[in-house]
């Protein structure tokens, strides 16, 4: 006759394949949060000419009669990383940019934009305005931007 007697064991064995199986589900986790945090923040290098300030991008506009596109950001803006690495970072529209505006990042952190931030009503990241030469908005657009968006926006001004 056999014995009907419980292995003593059998709980432990148990309790340890379901602590395993935690345990690999939060390294997964982690790992997966990790790189999610790094793809966020990652932001490539561009090949736009950026100007170094309101001044001079406005001096190059009005020598070159072209419009002047500014991008309001800050360097804890998520949306503004991801459209700089969607956006600016694409070789296309870094020629088109090159070719027809002057660029400028301005950061909304920065005390020396505080007059553009308040001349321009930004009260969000990102926000981006062509203007013409003068200064005065063409057209802009508040939050995030894919590439297809923002050639769209480009094709307006034209």
């Amino acid at each position: 006759m056999a014995s009907t007697t419980p292995d003593p064991d059998q709980p432990k064995r148990k309790r340890g394949k379901l602590y395993r199986t935690w345990q690999g589900f939060w390294l997964l986790f982690l790992v997966v949060s990790l790189a999610y945090a790094w793809y966020c923040f990652y932001v490539p290098s561009n090949s736009i000419a950026w100007a170094d300030d309101f001044a001079s991008a406005q001096q190059q506009a009005v020598q070159a009669d072209k419009p002047m596109i500014l991008f309001f950001s800050g360097a804890w803006c998520v949306p503004c990383r991801i459209m700089k690495r969607t956006v600016w970072a694409d070789e296309q529209v870094a020629a088109k940019v090159n070719k027809t505006l002057v660029p400028l990042i301005l950061d909304v952190d920065d005390p020396n934009a505080a007059d553009l931030i308040s001349r321009y009503g930004v009260r969000a990241t990102p926000v981006t305005i062509i203007t013409d030469p003068q200064g005065n908005p063409l057209e802009s657009r508040v939050g995030g931007m894919s590439k297809p968006e923002f050639l769209e926006m480009m094709e307006k001004v034209k």
